[in-house]
């Protein structure tokens, strides 16, 4: 029997290298669906209960591994509900390739059911963008959209009429310059090397600077070796954007830990002080949080040459692989001697530990978040997959969860998306099921896929789920407080027993509200084969303290106060409660 466009499109998947398709089935995607049930002991489906989540998985996978994720959503609503995680890949230049239905091709445009002109709607997300007009179209674009997705480590999306997915190649007339098996399915990178003149502008300005700092991100992050040895010879510290947590190890002498609002204080102030900035694989947002422009000659390394200059003054650009460029510099540079610069954060790195130390072992009650996360980094294995989600559990979870070992860090940076987290930790275990992974939410985001964790039952993964539970949306609330000086509004959340929904679901799961019980709980579940859910609860008005409080974030806090925000006695009592630990 001759081949259908779906067995083609299954085919050349194959063909490069995609094991696992995440999505939901439907009757706009029915032919795709059959061709994959025939190979299913070739490419794994993996069911999700929601689309959304679908796509995270693949922009998850992708994160992953550095392999192409592929996503299958049916006509209308189902592509519809993709598109908040392919922004998301398409934000952290993750490789991610969305697959959708259509309704007859002869029907398109007249209004009939689910008739959503999904490659119109996905033209913003995706870098390559078709509708398959027949059986004969498959094989020229499937490949194409494979090689533009790892090309531009971005989406690319295909949309198949229905009746197209099920016609034969044998009943297809191709058009005459369509030569049949005219593709390749081979993929080529480039050399990822600059050229040498910009090696030795970087270096000359390297060499040149006094009190140089190293910015890591995640084009770092399989560059550890080479980046240890540039912060050895130039005496710098290095800090981390989100991204990059794990570029280098938390116990390498030269980590200062992450930057921004969720950073430490040594990594600002090296930010801050800084006469040469190296920026390595990261283009981290947050642009007041650079040097001053100006104040700091500063070097980029980057795949895109886009990024070169995005966001501080760059006065050499040097496009290419990370890994590779800075073993190309490393020659080139001369070793340090003044190490006061380096002295000085690391001075402040174990005061700044210290203060994690005491916050993550208080016995506070209600339960502190910091608790949650000191005890978990306890338990956690050397080569665990962590998945952050979004809010004020990313904060705990960047300042206390110590990246050694083998540890992956993973979380939605650019589009900065909630709910990501337990469809990141699935991805995670699907790609390396000997791994364990663990997903860090808030009880915001879980509720919004919290579908998933039926998933997790169907497929016995060994995912363990950690839910800060303070019934609010944390972060909008201390948004509202802080930067606008508004009192809270919208944020608290009504409570969800997120242990008896797991329970529901066949999930192992545990509440812990007492401090003491905490690190025992965690062992229990970790101890546990399979998923698992650790629901702690914790003080709905701890705060995400920033590195430093400016003037104006406390003028703007007491104003929130004196407006009366909800239990500002409480919000008030909490922060100075904090401010005199940090001062004692």
């Amino acid at each position: 029997m001759s081949a259908t466009a779906s067995d083609v499109l299954v085919e050349t998947l194959l063909a490069w290298g995609v094991d696992t398709v995440f999505g939901l089935p439907g009757d706009g995607i029915n032919g795709v669906m059959e061709a994959l049930r025939l190979r299913r002991e070739k490419i794994r489906f993996i069911q999700v209960r929601h689309e959304e989540a679908a796509a995270f998985m693949a922009c998850g996978y992708a994160k992953w591994t550095g392999r192409l994720g592929v996503c299958l959503a049916t006509s209308g609503p189902g592509g519809i509900h993709l598109l908040n995680g392919l922004y998301d890949a398409k934000f952290d230049g993750a490789p991610v390739l969305a697959i959708t239905g259509m309704p007859f091709h002869d029907l398109i445009g007249t209004r009939t059911q689910q008739d959503v002109e999904l490659d119109k709607l996905f033209m913003d997300v995706a870098v390559f963008n078709q509708r398959i007009m027949s059986a004969g179209h498959v094989e020229n674009i499937v490949e194409l959209a494979c090689r533009s997705a790892l090309a531009a480590r971005s989406v690319a999306h295909i949309v198949l009429p229905v009746d197209v997915q099920t016609q034969t190649l044998g009943s297809d007339r191709r058009s005459p310059r369509n030569v049949p098996e005219h593709v390749s399915n081979v993929m080529a990178f480039d050399a990822g090397c600059p050229n040498d003149s910009d090696l030795a502008r970087a270096a000359e300005i390297l060499n040149a600077g006094n009190k140089v700092c190293i910015l890591a991100g995640q084009g770092a992050l399989g560059a550890s070796k080479e980046l240890a040895e540039i912060a050895y010879r130039l005496a710098a510290p290095v800090a981390t954007a989100l991204l990059g947590k794990g570029a280098i190890p938390d116990d390498d002498p030269h980590a200062t830990g992450g930057v921004g609002l969720l950073g430490t204080r040594p990594s600002q102030t090296a930010l801050e002080k800084c006469d040469t900035l190296l920026i390595a694989g990261s283009s981290f947002p947050y642009v007041e949080f650079y040097p001053k422009p100006g104040r700091a000659k500063a070097v980029q390394i980057d795949r895109d040459p886009k990024r070169i200059g995005l966001r501080y003054p760059i006065h050499v650009g040097l496009v290419g692989d990370c890994r590779r460029t800075l073993a190309a510099l490393l020659p080139l540079l001369e070793a340090h001697d003044d190490q006061s610069f380096l002295r000085q954060a690391q001075s402040g790195v174990a005061e700044w530990r210290a203060l994690m130390t005491e916050r993550g072992e208080r016995d506070d009650q209600p339960m502190k978040p910091q608790r949650v996360l000191q005890e978990l980094d306890s338990v956690l294995p050397p080569n665990a997959l962590i998945a952050a989600d979004t809010g004020t559990s990313t904060v705990f979870a960047a300042r206390h969860l110590t990246m050694t070992g083998t540890r992956r860090f993973v979380a939605s940076g650019t589009l900065a998306t909630m709910a990501c987290a337990l469809p990141y930790a699935i991805a995670a275990t699907i790609a390396y099921p000997e791994r364990p992974a663990v997903a860090v939410v808030g009880d915001g985001a879980l509720s919004m896929l919290m579908g998933e964790l039926a998933t997790l039952k169907k497929y016995a993964l060994n995912v363990k789920i950690v839910v800060l539970k303070n019934n609010t949306l944390g972060h909008i609330k201390w948004e509202q407080l802080v930067f606008l000086g508004n009192p809270e509004y919208g944020c608290e959340l009504e409570p969800i027993d997120f242990a008896a929904v797991a329970r529901a679901c066949g999930l192992a799961a545990y509440t812990v509200a007492e401090p003491g019980q905490c690190g025992e709980v965690m062992r229990q579940a970790f101890a546990m084969p399979g998923p698992a859910l650790v629901e702690a609860v914790v003080d709905p008005h701890e705060p995400p303290m920033p590195p430093y409080v400016t003037l104006s974030q406390a003028g703007h806090f007491a104003e929130a106060l004196i407006k009366g925000t909800p239990h500002r006695g409480r919000i008030a009592l909490t922060v100075a409660s904090d401010a005199v630990r940090e001062m004692v």
